[in-house]
């Protein structure tokens, strides 16, 4: 028996929506191992990162909390295709700016469009997948994450400017912008799902202590991991010595694990419970950094990033599916949005403050520093709502 032409469409557009979030994670992934460059392209200090993290962050907040009203008036597909020519048009203009301010500018642009495409395709899913879904689309944010860091390396390996590297992800944003403006009508109507007469409010949402308790938890989580990612080649390098090319790879590894922790997350997590995959990833994340920051040997700092990122893995995908279970599946909608929030805030603090205190204290007190946030983030998780 065929399947339907509803089906098939359902098919493609879930296709579809992974294929962006591959495209959400290649940005991500691409700064790290191009910081340094576009350091001594503009001749900026090392925590300049943070003012570009920081403009990111409030265009992907201001997105994330009018992904609602944007979709009501625009259609799901329209404000995809809109966020995805947003964040195109960004990276191109990185590439072709002249000054440092005209990038972090751009930035708040990047930080629109990302924050758009994020809201909107976990809208997507919760609305019209299960959790294992939302673990491969999350492992497809992991292989766009793992391909920047090695599109870059190779890039600065034929002695091309970094802004090729731009160039390429930008003109991959646009092509989806397209992809996402064709398949427009096909889109749910936002709000299919919800019932907005039930609904709670923000506020009433904000007073349950479970709710701020997970607003911290990903502010603190989602600055580990990008913080890893961020700073791990610049550690590698100026730190340690490390040639470009192999430091480059061996990024690129951290975030290869971290894909792959999160398919092994989607089939792990109905044997061991959520509780138990986030203990056990949560503690395994604190150990593989504790080995990296030790710098015992190059071999050993390799196996602390890539069981780092295995373990990092499951945890974004894992803490979103147990939020209906912490909130109430009435507050789930206004959780999650919260938490998206708050991992774009995290994303922009912590890996703001590790550059102030690598560039204070030195790297070494950096690379400690992602353990002692690791081990906050493993205590959080065990405080009761």
């Amino acid at each position: 028996m065929g399947t339907s032409p509803r089906d098939d469409a359902r098919a493609g557009l879930a296709v579809l929506a992974g294929i962006a979030f591959v495209g959400l994670g290649l940005p991500d992934g691409l700064l790290g191992v191009a910081w340094p460059s576009m350091r001594a392209t503009f001749g900026v200090p090392l925590d300049a990162l943070g003012a570009l993290l920081t403009a990111f962050t409030a265009g992907y907040v201001t997105s994330s909390f009018a992904g609602g009203r944007a979709a009501r008036r625009l259609g799901l597909g329209g404000v995809l295709a809109l966020s995805c020519g947003a964040t195109g048009l960004s990276l191109l203009g990185y590439a072709a700016s002249a000054s440092w301010g005209m990038v972090v500018a751009l930035g708040l642009v990047a930080g629109l469009g990302a924050g758009g495409i994020d809201t909107g395709i976990n809208t997507y899913a919760a609305m019209r997948h299960g959790p294992r879904f939302l673990n491969i689309l999350h492992a497809c944010w992991g292989i766009g994450a793992a391909t920047g860091p090695a599109l870059m390396t190779v890039v600065l390996a034929a002695h091309r400017p970094w802004q090729v590297g731009y160039v390429a992800v930008a003109l991959a944003q646009i092509a989806l912008a397209v992809a996402f403006v064709a398949t427009r009508q096909a889109w749910p109507a936002a709000g299919e799902a919800d019932d907005p007469a039930r609904a709670p409010g923000i506020a009433e949402t904000l007073r349950l202590p479970a709710a701020r308790l997970g607003i911290l938890l990903f502010v603190c989580y989602t600055g580990l991991e990008l913080g890893v990612g961020a700073w791990a080649f610049t550690l590698l390098t100026e730190g340690r010595g490390m040639p470009a090319p192999l430091a480059g790879s061996w990024t690129s590894l951290y975030w290869v694990g971290l894909t792959g922790g999160r398919l092994m997350g989607a089939a792990l997590v109905s044997r061991l419970g959520a509780r138990v995959l986030l203990r056990s990833t949560m503690a395994l994340l604190a150990a593989g950094l504790g080995l990296f920051a030790a710098s015992v040997s190059p071999r050993m700092d390799l196996a602390g990033l890539v069981i780092a990122g295995a373990a990092a893995g499951p945890i974004f995908p894992t803490l979103i599916a147990q939020t209906p279970g912490r909130l109430g599946a009435p507050h789930a909608p206004n959780g999650v949005g919260f938490q998206i929030a708050s991992a774009a805030l995290g994303q922009a603090m912590w890996p703001s403050l590790l550059g102030v205190v690598g560039a204070a204290y030195g790297l070494d007190v950096l690379a400690r520093g992602l353990v002692v946030l690791a081990l906050l983030v493993l205590a959080l998780n065990e405080v009761p709502p």
